[in-house]
């Protein structure tokens, strides 16, 4: 089969497209046969060694994928062969077939598309349990998404919504910001020309907001932090601007606030069937309409380190996903 592999950490165009031999499934795993792997940030940072998981040499990119099962290991009754999957895989993804444990699979109905059902698992996954699971947000609440034109900030505009809090989308530039408004965003903010906090002050009339959600980190952090009404609760998902800020704690006891961390690959791991609850809701939101996947661009295999820089360099709007079949 065919792979998108890195052989050592370092500049994401050094992945190269090779022939590998095909794995065989274990006890307790399955071979999918990928259609379609999503591309996210992480991708990014693991070929460069930068990310807290280091696999073994050689290894594919890739977190998400959709495909067909093709092979199931001993005691395997679950997925079956020829059952349309998705799945977390953490890597390897960025392949033509990929092996994961059975249990990671979640059946999908066929109505949904490979490309849509690729975007899914780690972006909507992450989204879904920041903002239902860690951040309780309700309905009425106000939520603001820094990073709201990526694909998990656009994922979390569409939650927050489908979770019926007003959501104030946050990024740079106005095509962005379009995006977000199509997504269903109430607000949005321009945060390379306005002033984030004042912005946020005059939108929610002093009050602050309720929840932040973000991926972001460096400079955007303090203003969205500071930003919060009382019993606030600022969601730590990731660092995509580079830096990782250092926050006042005094503004945690001043406002209630909570600063809550977001770790949806150990959450998978360490409570696989509320994962799984989360996933069914995911899936049965998509076949009702109530999110939808943006998908703006898709890549051939044999381009997917291109795929990756793109997302790196912040090129991107919504997900990229690489169709590999």
């Amino acid at each position: 089969m065919k792979a998108l592999i890195c052989k050592a950490f370092g500049p994401i165009d050094t992945l190269s497209l090779v022939e590998v031999a095909t794995p065989e499934p274990v006890p307790g795993e399955v071979l999918i046969a990928v259609e379609a792997c999503s591309v996210n940030f992480p991708d990014a940072l693991i070929v460069q060694g930068k990310y807290q998981f280091k696999p073994a040499f050689p290894f594919s990119p890739g977190g998400d994928v959709a495909g067909i099962v093709t092979a199931v290991g001993e005691g395997v009754t679950t997925p079956r062969i020829g059952d349309r999957v998705m799945a977390l895989t953490g890597w390897g993804g960025m392949a033509e077939a990929v092996i994961v444990p059975a249990a990671a699979c979640v059946a999908l109905p066929a109505k949904i598309d490979f490309a849509a059902a690729a975007a899914i698992p780690m972006v909507y996954g992450t989204s879904y349990h920041a903002l239902h699971d860690r951040g309780r947000l309700r309905a009425g609440e106000t939520l603001l998404v820094l990073g709201a034109a990526g694909g998990v900030g656009l994922a979390a505009v569409q939650i927050g919504k489908a979770l019926g809090a007003t959501v104030i989308a946050a990024a740079s530039g106005p095509e962005k910001l379009a995006v977000a408004r199509e997504q269903g965003a109430d607000h949005l903010i321009d945060y390379a020309q306005e002033d984030l906090r004042g912005r946020l002050k005059s939108i929610t009339g002093a009050k602050g907001v309720d929840v932040v959600f973000d991926p972001v980190g460096g400079g955007f952090s303090e203003p969205a932090f500071r930003s919060l009404g009382w019993d606030g609760r600022h969601l730590v998902v990731g660092f995509a601007g580079g830096t990782i800020p250092a926050l006042p704690l005094n503004l945690a006891l001043l406002k209630a606030a909570s600063l809550v961390g977001v770790f949806f690959g150990q959450f998978t791991a360490r409570a696989p069937e509320r994962a799984a609850a989360n996933f069914r809701v995911l899936l049965d939101w998509l076949e009702a309409g109530r999110i939808t996947p943006v998908v703006s661009q898709s890549f051939p295999l044999a381009e997917g380190a291109s795929a990756i820089a793109a997302l790196a360099e912040r090129r991107a709007v919504g997900k990229l996903v690489v169709k590999v079949r």
